[in-house]
């Protein structure tokens, strides 16, 4: 799995990070939340990991932001506040567990898995919206004002990708790895080619522009 660590503790944070990667897990370990927030709306992660008190944006405002912008990875929070009512506060953030500090690595562990296992609110979408664009995923068919858009598979998989992130700036790298399975960054303007040939079927024809460049990052579906 890949999972995002935000603790600024520093012996928390560098310890749950080891245990989860020597169980195999690829894991970024973060030690601020306004940071921690910029990388989790930024890259796709299966499980995040949250402690409640951090620098600059603490872990409910942080949890709040993201299910505020559609973001439904699953979120365990971490804190040294046990009370009934905080961990209710934490729950009602958004936050999909509640572990009180100190912990075994053990039942983070297990805890962690047990969120990887629950079937996600995206995995269930049948039907993606913005605006007047609706892809239907069961009779792959895309239209927009009411109008079919036929698409090209590999078109079919860009817009997908880009509508299940709406909102979210989604890099050349990231495109290339989530779409074309590319690991590495070949001198190719495939995402480019790609981008222009969606917008010219998705956008061009209709009133306004759903998918949107932005400048030094990368691309990502405007929410209207």
């Amino acid at each position: 799995m890949k999972i995002l660590v935000v603790e600024d503790d520093k012996t928390t944070g560098p310890y749950v990070a080891a245990g989860l990667r020597e169980e195999g897990h690829t894991v970024d370990l973060l030690a601020n939340g306004r940071e921690g927030l910029v990388q989790a709306a930024a890259a796709d992660y299966d499980v995040l990991v949250l402690d409640r008190m951090l620098p600059d944006l603490d872990g409910l405002s942080l949890i709040k932001t993201l299910r505020g912008a559609g973001n439904r990875t699953p979120a365990i929070m971490l804190t040294a506040v046990s009370g009934v009512n905080d961990r209710i506060e934490g729950l009602e953030a958004g936050a999909d567990d509640y572990l009180v500090k100190p912990f075994a690595f053990g039942e983070l562990s297990a805890r962690v898995a047990a969120l990887a296992r629950r079937p996600g609110l995206q995995q269930q979408e049948t039907r993606l919206c913005v605006g007047d664009l609706e892809m239907d995923l069961v009779q792959h068919k895309v239209t927009r004002a009411g109008q079919e858009i036929p698409l090209l598979p590999r078109e079919f998989t860009l817009l997908e990708h880009l509508l299940r992130r709406k909102g979210r700036v989604q890099t050349r790298t990231m495109l290339l790895e989530a779409v074309w399975d590319i690991t590495f960054d070949p001198q190719t303007n495939v995402v480019e080619t790609h981008i222009s040939r969606l917008r010219a079927k998705v956008d061009r024809p209709f009133d306004n522009e759903l998918i949107e460049t932005v400048r030094g990052a990368g691309y990502r579906i405007a929410v209207a």
